[in-house]
């Protein structure tokens, strides 16, 4: 009786604990939700640290995921490998970012990075252009989205370089009191 799985040793548990906002409850649960979108893939013992890379497409077709804009962007971020697959490390540090309890300085500093498209550590025109046909499902005509644009770089460039930097992203996010409600997501 209680022949229990180990999934992982108490340091790893401890390790995933001290590196995430989540309790040692969550963090076994969100190893479920890993595993199941590829269960012949991940094993049920994690205690040797395998290497597992789980493909982008099981990543972006998850619930919490799959009807975001964002789902490529943010599996990129968020993957070591840039391309967007994860492993268990990168899977449970994009929860635990996009969770409730993450701070909004971390948050901000992730979503700047998801809206830097092309990786140059500035949100430029052509990334706000981007971002911009993400979020209205390219429903803006040229005009319009190049209007917005201008606004928010008039709005936000402190240092009236063309571009937003961390600092000015920050600044604004600092202004948008949603931002926090909805740069999240439930487990």
């Amino acid at each position: 009786m209680g022949n229990k799985q180990t999934i992982f040793t108490a340091e790893q548990l401890d390790a995933y604990q001290d590196c995430t906002y989540f309790t040692r409850k969550e963090i076994l649960r969100l190893f479920d939700r890993y595993r199941d979108l590829a269960p012949q893939l991940v094993p049920l013992d994690y205690t040797s640290q395998p290497d597992v890379k789980l493909p982008y497409e099981l990543i972006g077709s998850m619930p919490e995921l799959k009807d975001n804009p964002f789902r490529q962007r943010i599996a990129e971020v968020f993957s070591e490998d840039g391309e967007g697959n994860m492993t268990l490390d990168d899977f449970l540090d994009m929860f635990s970012v996009l969770s409730e309890m993450a701070p909004r300085d971390l948050k901000a500093y992730y979503a700047f990075k998801i809206y830097d498209f092309n990786n140059d550590d500035f949100i430029c025109q052509s990334d706000l252009v981007k971002t911009l046909n993400k979020l209205t499902r390219n429903e803006l005509t040229e005009d319009e989205v190049r209007m917005v644009c201008e606004k928010v770089i008039d709005e936000a460039d402190l240092d009236n370089d063309g571009r937003l930097s961390l600092e000015d992203f920050q600044h604004m996010i600092v202004r948008a009191p949603d931002f926090l409600s909805t740069f999240h997501i439930r487990i």
